[in-house]
């Protein structure tokens, strides 16, 4: 599907024109990464795209004043996804000192590319999904950078939680972990997403977590062909989930509870999001960051979910564990 107003058909091509006078872009893994997200953000809208009728993503190309931009794409209102952003940038420039400060680097000039997606879906009962994938690097030429590393992930943040989902997410990602050993532990990446995806002041989890890692250094080509698998991975881990739930029958009362668990997920973003924060921080566009913000959300006074409801048994996954080895017998009965 396509958009009378969307931008041109190579706009996302146009993203490496504006990198390409940098010294060393040329081959250098900094090119590698940028490629690797544009195509990830084609394959992924186009697959999304599939299942609405008339929804399809807006294209929304940005420049960055202080060198590079990016490649928005929202789509709002459709059938099956509400709203959801599937964004890549690559910005350069050089590194401002308050950022440097934060990444304990030194105030060079950097370059940064990556793949960020939130999916807020119609229903309740096919989860919020987040993912990136993302590379950055530092210093004056890209083709022998002072510094460079990886980062990203894929969480589920379910409202009305189905054991099978969770399972499925998280064998998923242990897959491709599994994959790249060198360079990639399913374990250490899953408790570092349940530790940074996790809501204090609420004292719950956001959702049933994934995995996240950032600051990979170690072997560059072979991060590079774990973060090619990854970003290939995004699809598989999700779709079938959607595809089991998207058409299951929902109510008033499982819209609300949706709303109110939409407002954690802001939450999180708006206090304790790291690439909210450096986004804001090195003056990234505003509307492409807070893409990820859903269209509804409620915070009625001191909610508390029902004794015995379905809305109190969701609360259970809110927690983190051990998907892979926990006995279904433990876990509450599916909402339906």
């Amino acid at each position: 599907m396509s958009d009378k107003n969307d931008a041109a058909p190579n706009e996302a091509s146009d993203q490496t024109d504006s990198a390409k006078e940098l010294p060393g872009y040329e081959g250098s893994m900094a090119q590698q990464m940028q490629q690797l997200v544009e195509r990830g953000q084609e394959l992924i809208c186009t697959k999304l795209e599939s299942y609405e009728h008339e929804a399809s993503f807006r294209r929304d190309r940005w420049n960055r004043e202080e060198g590079g931009g990016g490649l928005t794409r929202v789509i709002e209102n459709g059938d099956v996804i509400e709203k959801g952003g599937v964004n890549t940038s690559a910005v350069h420039g050089q590194l401002p000192e308050r950022m440097a400060t934060v990444l304990g680097v030194e105030p060079l000039p950097f370059f940064a590319t990556g793949l960020s997606l939130v999916l807020h879906p119609v229903s309740p009962f096919v989860p919020t999904v987040h993912a990136n994938f993302r590379y950055f690097a530092l210093g004056e030429n890209l083709s022998d950078p002072a510094d460079q590393w990886f980062g990203g992930g894929a969480d589920l943040t379910p409202v009305y939680p189905f054991f099978e989902d969770a399972v499925h997410f998280h064998e998923t990602w242990r897959n491709v972990c599994s994959r790249h050993p060198d360079v990639a532990s399913y374990d250490s990446f899953k408790k570092a997403c349940d530790d940074y995806f996790y809501l204090p002041h609420r004292n719950e989890a956001r959702g049933v977590g994934g995995i996240f890692y950032d600051y990979l250094r170690s072997d560059v080509d072979e991060l590079r062909a774990f973060s090619a698998d990854a970003t290939d991975s995004f699809l598989p881990s999700y779709i079938p989930i959607l595809e089991r739930r998207m058409d299951l029958p929902f109510h008033e009362r499982e819209r609300r509870f949706q709303r109110i668990r939409r407002g954690r997920y802001v939450e999180f973003n708006l206090v304790y999001d790291r690439g909210t924060k450096f986004g804001l921080e090195t003056d990234g566009r505003t509307e492409s960051i807070l893409m990820s913000l859903p269209l509804h959300v409620q915070w009625p006074y001191n909610w508390k979910p029902e004794p015995a409801s379905k809305e109190e048994q969701a609360m259970w996954y809110f927690t983190p564990r051990d998907w892979l080895n926990i006995d279904r017998a433990k876990a509450p009965e599916d909402p339906l």
